[in-house]
């Protein structure tokens, strides 16, 4: 079992890890593990993400949820922080997006715009901000000068930094693929050196190997993945995405491996939302006893 970076070893200024102790040690598990729950799909997959179970489009359906459910922190976007956060704020901590795009244009070329400031944020009442960062896309240039004020802002505020670090565009599709273990783990560290604090990445496939750098060109068990992906994200956290909805057992034994190898925890929203209501809780009671296995260190 690999050792994750506890809040001591990250380095954080007093204002980032205060804010870092209140999401991992007294909301959720309480052990320094994480449980994320993102509701920013509905900007970037628009309301075919609600058919499957009507209820989730409902904002405050959502922080209830998340409230009831334990998570240590909600990820949402501005609008439905300003009109829905308030009735929950101190309940259960708030991640606000800063940035985020629709699924309507080619995502051979993505950039997602900023909609909101870290100023935002702490008005609110959030203890993390989150930025969507495309690694290797042509518009990448333009996202690190955007992400590098973001990041300025956090230190100057003492706001922890989550960051959703996804390989995307035409150059990642020829070279392995968005979930390629190369994308992954080159993506992870793109998030570290630009100066995230947590980084959410996408459980990597191995398998996926057609047009990656020599290096990643041979075959690599899961395991010596995931702790690659730990190694270069250096002294931030790491966080899995729950990605589309899947079968419990999958998503447990991804989980699973992934605390082994030093991640933090989970960050899962359709694997909950689109679930009727005492399902998603249940499922949610699942995550957890996985989570309190595991001391955070």
């Amino acid at each position: 079992m690999t050792r994750r970076p506890a809040i001591s070893d990250l380095g954080l200024a007093s204002g980032k890890r205060s804010r870092l102790h209140r999401i991992l040690h007294q909301h959720g598990p309480r052990n320094g593990t994480a449980l994320f729950l993102p509701y920013d799909q509905g900007l970037e997959h628009g309301p075919r993400d609600f058919f499957a179970n009507p209820a989730a489009a409902d904002p405050r359906y959502i922080l209830k949820l998340a409230v009831e459910g334990g998570f240590n922190g909600i990820a949402i976007q501005i609008g439905v922080a300003e009109k829905f956060y308030w009735e929950f704020a101190g309940e259960v901590p708030l991640i606000l997006k800063l940035n985020g795009k629709t699924e309507i244009p080619p995502d051979d070329e993505p950039l997602s715009p900023l909609n909101a400031t870290v100023e935002d944020a702490v008005r609110l009442g959030a203890d993390a901000v989150g930025y969507t960062l495309y690694v290797g896309s042509p518009r990448q240039t333009d996202d690190f000068a955007q992400f590098r004020q973001v990041r300025r802002d956090a230190e100057r505020f003492g706001v922890p930094v989550v960051v959703w670090t996804y390989p995307r565009g035409s150059a990642v599709a020829r070279a392995g693929g968005k979930t390629s273990f190369y994308a992954v783990d080159y993506a992870a560290r793109v998030a570290a050196e630009l100066g995230a604090d947590v980084i959410k990445v996408t459980y990597p496939d191995p398998e996926s190997r057609t047009g990656v750098r020599r290096e990643y060109d041979r075959p690599f068990a899961i395991e010596e993945a995931l702790a690659a992906i730990t190694r270069s994200a250096g002294r931030s956290l790491v966080v899995m995405s729950g990605g589309d909805k899947a079968e419990d057992k999958a998503v447990l034994e991804r989980a699973r491996l992934g605390l082994e190898a030093g991640w933090t925890g989970v960050i899962i929203g359709r694997n909950v939302w689109q679930r009727e209501h005492d399902a998603g809780l249940r499922f949610v009671d699942s995550l957890r006893q996985l989570l309190e296995t595991h001391d955070g260190q």
